[in-house]
């Protein structure tokens, strides 16, 4: 684990978890979240779990910052998991509607659903495979 500022960072095989530190996630920090997310994207991170456990206040910019991550890893097929029990923030984000945002109580739960969300991406992809070669790619000569 390496110690960056407001949070701790723990890189797995297939996901991240980004351990909040820090009291709040707000204007003064947000752009730290920002930053380790591009780092692990990088990396090819497409599952991370943000462990708000410890956090008692966000703000817009830490929303947006949210929003971003979310976005980032929806995009690669993967996760953005925001773990966290406190209310006013679980609303605070419900009300945000941030489309795919994953919100679970723990953070073996957001590896739970990290796992589950990759195996449904391999049946997925399964499926498409199958397709095309059973049915083929064209109608042959009826259709001509």
């Amino acid at each position: 684990m390496s110690n960056i500022n407001s949070f701790q960072l723990e890189q797995n095989e297939s996901y991240a978890v980004i351990d909040w530190k820090a009291e709040q996630l707000a204007t003064t920090n947000s752009e730290e979240l920002e930053n380790a997310i591009r780092l692990l994207f990088k990396k090819d991170y497409a599952n991370i779990i943000l462990n708000l456990s410890k956090t008692a206040e966000i703000d817009g910019y830490g929303v947006s910052a949210i929003r971003k991550g979310t976005k980032i890893c929806t995009n690669e097929g993967g996760l953005f998991v925001v773990v966290t029990k406190n209310e006013e923030i679980a609303e605070r984000l419900d009300t945000a509607k941030i489309e795919n945002l994953t919100l679970l109580n723990t953070v073996q739960e957001g590896v739970d659903a990290i796992y589950l969300n990759d195996l449904e991406n391999e049946f997925q992809d399964e499926d498409d495979t199958e397709s095309g070669e059973e049915y083929g790619e064209s109608y042959g000569e009826d259709y001509d």
